[in-house]
């Protein structure tokens, strides 16, 4: 069982999407577990053939624990190369095992397996589950998620519906979101109690940026058009470039910088919560298959199936609040992260430019990071170099 995060000790394996006998290659997704923060799909890291599997759907076991094993060039535990040892509260989280260069492909699901009737309507593992426990008939649903896909929102409303129709009542608040909100609150608190935070922020002038982005998207279907978030994002993964010491881990009492720069980008769920997946190798990517990928990974987070990879190979985060309308943001680093940059709503402000006042817009940029690696010297030229690759959007 991979560690999907700092603050994960176990989690529950919900479906085999392979057998034994089947031939695997890296990157191939084997299983799905259930873990506070939804379902996740894992990734396999070995190439080879699936000799047996050693836990049954429905079963929770602790991070760490064997789940099937490969026959192969190299005989390896399937999920367990991203697998460390359980951690408490006070240990510092394994490093993520690394990446391939190239960004993520879904690769293609088996052909042929038995699959139930839940599986058969578009529904999220996590939200048939709670459809069984509470009895709702998710034939008689309307999803509400990509392609008609029935999520968890989806199944609280029916259970809400039930209950309020004088059918059975669900006496647990034990909800999928209030385990999520205590998985975030047992990261968020650890990281306040060990990581000595400091924090940045500058305004950062949007004007060149938003210019060449109206004109990059003046000829393109909506559906092919880039959002400014994507030259916030690849500014971030460049300026990493220059910047490393904010690009890593803290484990085992020291700084293990990342190879490769892999944003987390924050994103909010329908039904409640947060997760900050990773965008793979966001510095060499792109604007454009950026944007895909960014979208893809909303989708599927949307839809409770993102990969244990993009959970566990995260090197910072990113938060955009300017959609909430929030001008300034100052985050909680997620260990074992050192580092996370905030984003607010661009606003048009009076500016110098040149030594003449004019309408700009501005939008506020942050920084919060561990001291223990880094200090504000460095921070502050972090913050200067975003600003200066912003300045020249074309070269993003």
């Amino acid at each position: 069982m991979p560690q999907l995060g700092a603050d994960m000790a176990a989690a529950t394996l919900t479906e085999w999407l392979r057998k034994p006998g089947d031939a695997v290659k890296h990157g191939d997704i084997v299983a799905v577990v259930e873990t506070e923060k939804g379902a996740i799909e894992i990734e396999i890291f070995e190439d080879g053939v699936i000799d047996k599997l050693l836990v049954d759907p429905g079963t929770k076991v602790p991070v760490g624990t064997v789940l099937a094993t490969i026959d192969g060039d190299h005989t390896e535990a399937a999920g367990v190369s991203t697998a460390p040892p359980p951690t408490t509260p006070t240990e510092a989280a394994p490093k993520p095992a690394p990446r391939p260069a190239e960004a993520p492909e879904k690769p293609p699901r088996p052909e042929a397996r038995p699959r139930s009737p839940a599986d058969r309507i578009k529904i999220s593992p996590a939200a048939a589950r709670l459809a069984a426990e509470h009895n709702i008939d998710i034939r008689a649903l309307a999803g509400t998620g990509p392609d008609g896909a029935i999520g968890l929102t989806d199944i609280e409303n029916a259970i809400q519906g039930t209950a309020s129709a004088g059918g059975p009542e669900d006496k647990s608040t034990d909800t999928p979101g209030a385990a999520m909100r205590r998985a975030i609150a047992a990261a968020m608190s650890r990281s306040k109690r060990e990581i000595p935070h400091y924090y940045l922020s500058t305004p950062i002038d949007m004007t060149r940026a938003m210019d060449w982005l109206e004109e990059a998207n003046r000829n393109r279907p909506v559906t092919d058009r880039l959002i400014y978030s994507v030259l916030l994002i690849k500014a971030v993964a460049r300026a990493l470039e220059e910047f490393p010491e904010l690009n890593g881990f803290w484990n085992e009492d020291e700084f293990r910088p990342a190879r490769d720069i892999h944003i987390g980008w924050a994103i909010s769920l329908r039904g409640g919560g947060l997760v900050s997946p990773a965008l793979h190798n966001a510095n060499r990517m792109e604007p454009d298959p950026l944007m895909a990928a960014l979208r893809d990974l909303v989708k599927r987070a949307r839809a409770f199936r993102l990969r244990g990879s993009e959970l566990s190979d995260p090197t910072i985060t990113v938060t955009n609040l300017g959609d909430q309308g929030v001008e300034t943001v100052f985050g909680v680093i997620y260990p074992p992260q050192v580092a996370l940059v905030g984003f607010g709503r661009i606003v048009e402000r009076p500016w110098v430019v040149d030594g003449a006042v004019q309408p700009c817009r501005i939008i506020q940029t942050s920084l919060a990071a561990d001291h223990r690696v880094s200090d504000g010297h460095r921070g502050g030229l972090f913050l200067s170099k975003i600003d200066r690759l912003l300045q020249e959007p074309e070269t993003l």
